[in-house]
């Protein structure tokens, strides 16, 4: 299962950076680096996950004593939600200058911004 999830993440990165790579459309990049952000969050989450352990919640079904051996360590998931809270702001900003290019020039083809190159 754990091995499952960090193999689709690793296809999914290497979806999102072939993507991000090959196209010349800049919609179709942002859409690319989110499917790689999505594809390390699920990396980040399997590699955080250990079989037979329980939820990190003191209550009378884990005692405090045996707390250590029988809990997730909480902080990869704590992780991948910062992550996903940072991308989400990282794609609204590129979106953001998608949508100032397509303004300004009508085409979101990187190819025809010639004069931003030097």
């Amino acid at each position: 299962m754990v091995y499952v999830m960090m193999g689709t993440g690793f296809i999914l990165i290497l979806i999102g950076l072939y993507g991000a790579l090959t196209n010349t459309n800049i919609m179709r990049m942002i859409v690319s680096f989110t499917v790689a952000n999505t594809g390390t969050n699920l990396v980040l989450v399997s590699v955080g996950y250990m079989t037979g352990r329980t939820a990190p919640i003191l209550d009378d079904a884990v005692p405090v004593v045996d707390a250590v051996h029988r809990i997730i360590d909480p902080l990869p998931q704590a992780l991948v939600l910062t992550a996903i809270v940072i991308g989400l702001g990282v794609t609204a900003l590129m979106l953001a200058y998608a949508y100032r290019l397509y303004e300004t020039k009508r085409t979101l083809n990187i190819s025809k911004f010639k004069e931003l190159k030097w």
